[in-house]
């Protein structure tokens, strides 16, 4: 009953078995990674958004400043 002939069977198996399990690992790290850089790029293209939206509510106001001091200095 020696476990002779089965050795090299099941190392060669449990090497298969690493080595597929190492991929999916690498695979699923990919997967995770492309999502964390497409959300950092959308989070990116909000701030891009919400400056221009902050930008623009500057330059409205400073407008409105503009032509109230004309209304009050013409008065």
């Amino acid at each position: 009953m020696s476990n002779q002939g089965e050795g090299p069977q099941s190392t060669a198996d449990l090497t298969a078995f690493v080595q597929n399990l190492l991929t999916q690992m690498q695979s699923r790290f990919q997967q995770m990674s492309d999502s964390i850089i497409n959300r950092i790029d959308e989070m990116g293209e909000r701030i891009d958004d919400l400056e221009r939206s902050v930008q623009d509510l500057v330059s409205q106001a400073e407008e409105g400043d503009g032509e109230n001091k004309g209304a009050v200095s013409k008065q």
